[in-house]
């Protein structure tokens, strides 16, 4: 004996499966949402705009460095949303202008201000995203002698390897982060 549904029944299952899907695929979102943050969106956009650097960019950069933990300290003394050591931060006021001792990079207003003009400087130096991820986790000063390095760069402009392990993985978080953001937001 055969048993078949019937259209109605068959429709009702398939729409159920439907409602399911899109149940679970709003459930991730929300997940994704909650694990990538839109924290401080407003002063994001607006260094974002100031400083003609992707806001996808600079909340990947925020996420991957404090988690938006405007308290943060690295073990390398880095402070603040955006991780700036106090001498980066003394050469960003330098160029910009302002002065240190007026500001902190506590304040996450102060943080991603200053996390935008960095990545603005490195962006504008640098050309290749990457390259300016990987110096602002390494340094100029390193990733300017990589770019000299046959073994880490054919053309002395894009990094095909990063020597430092810790600064590779960092530029592939930032830039997984980033996808995220412009998946996500659609940025």
């Amino acid at each position: 004996m055969k048993h078949r549904l019937s259209r109605r029944t068959a429709g009702a299952a398939l729409v159920a499966a439907v409602l399911l899907f899109a149940l679970a695929a709003g459930l991730a979102a929300v997940g994704l949402r909650l694990a990538y943050p839109q924290k401080y969106r407003a002063q994001v956009l607006q260094a974002s705009t100031d400083y003609q650097v992707p806001p996808d960019l600079l909340f990947a950069v925020i996420r991957t460095e404090s988690s938006f933990r405007p308290g943060a300290v690295s073990s390398a003394g880095a402070q603040g949303l955006t991780q700036i050591t106090p001498e980066t931060f003394e050469w960003l006021c330098y160029k910009s202008g302002e002065d240190p001792a007026a500001l902190s990079l506590f304040d996450p207003e102060t943080a991603i201000r200053f996390g935008a003009f960095f990545l603005h400087l490195l962006l504008t130096e640098f050309e290749e995203p990457a390259t300016a991820l990987a110096a602002y986790h390494a340094g100029r000063g390193r990733v300017n002698g990589w770019l000299e390095d046959p073994a880490c760069s054919a053309d002395g402009v894009r990094l095909h390897r990063i020597p430092v392990r810790e600064t590779a993985h960092y530029v592939q978080k930032v830039e997984h982060a980033q996808r995220v953001y412009t998946n996500l937001y659609h940025f």
